[in-house]
């Protein structure tokens, strides 16, 4: 079953880190002018700068910068939605976020861990 997140091409990541990631440098990493983008999920810090669907104007853009642990479980773009909270939500939307994840993992480098997340577990 999770041969369906497998990516189309073979992805060469660098093994995760755990480094302490500010919600500064987390929020500095918005995709816009040239910056680079990060998402964070569950705590989990993944570099997507290749992706221009996170950089300005792009789809997803709406996540760099930023913990999308929630709007990721609800397969939501709307900026309100995008904040770290998950625990509250239902079954179904919290195995859609362990999805997600799975997918973020097979695709981005975790480049550390956000400093002060309270939605880890």
């Amino acid at each position: 079953m999770a041969a369906r997140f497998e990516p189309k091409t073979p992805v060469n990541l660098d093994p995760p880190k755990d480094d302490p990631i500010s919600a500064e440098e987390l929020a500095k990493a918005n995709g816009l002018e040239g910056q680079k983008a990060y998402v964070a999920i569950k705590g989990k810090v993944y570099d997507v700068s290749a992706n221009k669907a996170y950089r300005e104007g792009g789809s997803y853009h709406v996540f760099a910068g930023k913990d999308a642990s929630r709007a990721l479980a609800k397969t939501s773009t709307k900026p309100e939605d995008v904040r770290p909270e998950w625990q509250d939500l239902d079954d179904k939307e919290k195995q859609t976020l362990d999805d997600w994840i799975t997918f973020f993992t097979k695709r981005y480098n975790v480049i550390g861990i956000l400093e002060g997340a309270t939605n880890m577990a």
